[in-house]
Parts: C-alpha cells; structure tokens; sequence
C-alpha cells in the first residue's frame, strides 16, 4: 500500500490523485445517516480505459473503489466508504455528450453530465429525455438511469430501466465490455456508426441482460464509463392540469382509468405538503401553501408533437375531463397559489445550484421510498403518519410522492421528511422515525428496490435464494470484492 498512490499517478496523473484531508472530507458521509468513513484517495478518472487500469490495480492491491459521478450533496449513502482504505472514483470530469442521434432517438453521454448539460445540447436537436421529478443540480444522467430512478412520463416507460439502453462497464475483475447493441461489434462506437448500429437495444451480447446487473447495485459491479439513453422528440404543444382530492381513495379509480387508457405524458400524485415543498421558495412560504392546497393533487401532462400536436393535446384533456367528472373529480389549471405552467416548469428542469426542493422547508430532510401498488398505498400513508406521532414528528409535515413505473405496472411511493440537521433534538428523533417507519414499512411487504443502507438487509434476508443469487454473481464479476464492498450486506 505504500506505493499506492504513485501507482495510482501513474494511471491518471499526479492533478487527478488527492490524499488532502478537507477534500477526502466531502466523500466520507453525506446526508444520510450512514457511518462516516475517510477514504484513502480521490481520483479522477476520464476513460473506459483509465478505468479499465483503475480495476486492475484495486484487484492486486485489494483496494475497495466507490464510485460516484453526481456533484454533492449526496443523501443515500451509497457513494459513502463502506470499508476503510478506499479510493474514490470521481466521474465528475467525464463530460462529453458522445453522441446524439435524432433519426434513432439516441445519445450516449460520458457518466459526468447533468440533466441541465444533455438538455441544453437536446435543444439544438429538438429533442428531450424523460426526466426524475425536479432533479437536484448535480445530478448527473447515467447515475440517475443506473439508480432507476422513476420517470414522470412512466406511461411511455417501456421497461423499469428504461430509457437505459447500453453501457461501456468495466467489471470488478478489471475486463471491459460494451453491453447491449453495442457488444455485438468492434469497441469502437464511431465504427459501429459506420455500420448503422447505435447502441439503441439494451438486450446483449447473447441475449443476456448484463445491464441489469448494473442497475440499482450501487456501483458493487463495476465502473461505468458511457452509457446510451433513449431520446424522445420536444413536445409542440404541452399543457399540464391538476386534479383534486381530499383522500387518497378517491383518486385511484381515476388513476387506474388514465392508464388503461394510456392517456398522458406527465402522471404522478404529491400530497399537498409535497406540493408545497416542491414549488416554495423557503418555508415561510412552504407553510402558506400547505394551508391553502387540497390534501391530495394528481398531476397529469399531455404533449403533441410532430403530428396535430394541438388536436391531440385537445382531445386528451377533454377526455380525461370526462373521465374525471365519471369518479366526481375536477380537472382544472389551477390551485390556490399556484398555476399549472409554474408548476410544469418546476418539475420538468433540474433545480439551481444550492436550491434542491426538498431541502426549502427547514433544511435537511430524509426520505424512504419503495415500490408498492397503488391500491396499498393508502395503508402505507397511514402507517407512515402512525409512526410520526409515536416519536412526536408532525404529520403535517410528512409529504409524500406517488409515481407509477413501467406502464403503471408498480408504484414508487415516496415519503419526505424534512428535519433541522442542527437540532441534536430533531436529528434523534428524525433517526428513530427512520428506522422505525423503514422496518414498518419491510413487515408490510414494501419493496426496496434500491437498497441503500438498513434497506439492505431489510430487503434481502427476506429472501435466501436471492440474496444468494446477488453475491454468486458478484463473486464472478467482482471476485475479490473491490466494488463498492458493504452495500449490499444483510446484516
């Protein structure tokens, strides 16, 4: 270990390896409340190929790499040391949108750019990609698709990966492959655009789905260097509407209707409070419109685009008035406070620097999110409010984010929970909540599809044959442990 860091200089060069403290600081813990642990380096990598070394080396030195590519703050812990002597793998530097293709509705982009860097560059292209709810600033795109994170538009999601498509992944036993469309020729991706190929169909090589491995792992398997996403065409026309509800019930008959009808772009439920954090500039005004807004909104979008965009954006609202009348709901455009178009910006753009939504209202927040069905969701908000008055957290102060995924086969259910980091009083008890709803949460058979933290082993000891699938492939994709090593234990 004592030449480490020359053998590291040596792969990427003496300005991209940092052993100073204040720095290695930032990686050690985040906003989660996973135990802080120091690493040993940084490094900055700006390849596939770097990576590749990068790899190599961790496997003769047994030296644990965690990678990360969003700018922080993080709040999950998954890109915190799970074991000491760790070198991070900083993406941040990899910025290069590799391609755009309009005819395909493809790009591939390096695992550095943000949401606000690929729109920018979509743009000139007339082109967009299905967005996360109102992502912080430096979220960056292939760790927001690798972490599955759920789409607004989930009725035009045609798997839960989606809009993933094929990666260039160097696994944790230092081989480099491309995966997908992509694996089935050179390694070379201005070759295979020669050849028309452009690394649209995930499925490969030999029919076997490698990059599901990848997704929601929390870089256990392997370093990801470029990853190709699918593109959809700019709207022409775009309108957004809200229909509310005092309970929750009286939206999911609704609900059920829209997507049997495949009606919408944008399709979700907030709470009112998840509203009022969504769309306030600082708690003060947080508090005005949780008073003034119904207790439950659906928020749904239509888009036209190349073909009668206005007619179809017409014909979809006028129907899914009708449908909305049918259950004795209202479509409208808008809320005490707020209008549709405000709120359409809001949830469809990264927030600015420094400003992330879920941080407006006292500063900190924590968040536990599953997937469930809709038809349970109700007893899911009741036992979370349950939980909030044992240990005297406000209920009113629980927001809450509904999203359905995959066609509206399942549904990401979301609790905010916001709290004063600077109060030893809130911090305890924000910390016993979270335990307390997390393992509430397990027993009523939610599911965490992206296990960070306690949710590891929440998830996993229930069910052997799995959890011993998972580590038998990491033991052939990552046979000395070097990824990320911790994050996917049960105990």
């Amino acid at each position: 270990m004592t030449n480490l860091k020359e053998r590291l200089v040596a792969i990427v060069g003496a300005p991209n390896v940092c052993d100073e403290e204040k720095v290695l600081e930032n990686f050690a813990g985040d906003k989660s409340f996973v135990k802080p642990i120091i690493p040993r380096f940084s490094v900055k990598i700006h390849s596939g190929a770097e990576a590749e070394e990068l790899v190599k080396l961790a496997n003769e030195t047994k030296t644990p790499l965690v990678p990360v590519s969003s700018k922080g703050p993080h709040y999950n812990g998954d890109t915190v040391p799970g074991e000491p002597g760790a070198v991070i793998v900083d993406f941040s530097e990899m910025k290069k949108i590799v391609s755009v293709n309009r005819t395909h509705r493809i790009g591939i982009v390096e695992p550095g750019v943000t949401y606000a860097e690929l729109l920018e560059e979509l743009k000139k292209h007339n082109l967009t990609i299905s967005m996360p709810l109102a992502p912080r600033a430096g979220k960056t795109v292939v760790g927001s698709v690798l972490e599955t994170e759920p789409r607004l538009n989930s009725l035009h999601q045609w798997c839960f990966l989606d809009p993933l498509r094929c990666v260039e992944v160097t696994w944790g036993d230092g081989r480099r492959m491309y995966t997908g469309e992509a694996a089935g020729s050179v390694m070379d991706l201005e070759q295979q655009w020669k050849a028309d190929k452009w690394q649209w169909e995930p499925v490969g090589p030999f029919m076997l789905d490698f990059f599901r491995m990848l997704t929601g792992a929390q870089g256990s398997m392997g370093l990801v260097s470029w990853a190709s996403v699918r593109l959809e065409q700019a709207p022409r026309a775009h309108e957004l509407y809200f229909v509310p509800a005092n309970k929750l019930e009286d939206i999911s008959d609704f609900f059920y209707r829209i997507i049997k009808m495949r009606f919408s772009d944008e399709f979700f439920i907030l709470s009112g409070t998840e509203l009022a954090y969504l769309m306030a500039k600082d708690a003060e005004e947080a508090v005005r419109l949780r008073a003034d807004l119904p207790n439950w909104v659906a928020i749904i979008g239509f888009i036209g685009r190349d073909f009668l965009p206005e007619q179809r954006v017409a014909a979809q609202r006028e129907d899914t008035r009708e449908i909305a009348q049918t259950f004795g709901l209202k479509l409208v455009s808008a809320l005490p406070g707020l209008r549709a178009a405000a709120v359409m910006e809001k949830i469809s753009s990264p927030c600015p620097e420094g400003a992330y939504w879920k941080d407006v209202y006292k500063g900190a927040f924590q968040e536990i999110f599953f997937a469930t069905t809709l038809d349970r969701t109700p007893e899911f908000v009741s036992a979370m409010y349950a939980e909030a008055e044992l240990v005297g957290y406000p209920t009113e102060d629980v927001g809450v984010y509904i999203q359905p995924e995959n066609m509206g086969t399942s549904y990401r259910c979301c609790f905010t929970l916001p709290y004063d980091a600077g109060n030893a009083k809130e911090t305890a008890r924000m910390k016993t909540l979270f335990k307390n709803a997390s393992e509430k949460f397990s027993f009523m058979n939610a599911y965490y599809l992206r296990p960070y933290g306690i949710w590891a082993g929440l998830q996993l000891n229930k069910d052997a044959q799995s959890y011993k699938t998972i580590t038998e492939l990491k033991g052939i994709f990552d046979p000395n442990g070097v990824m990320n090593p911790g994050k996917l234990r049960i105990n």
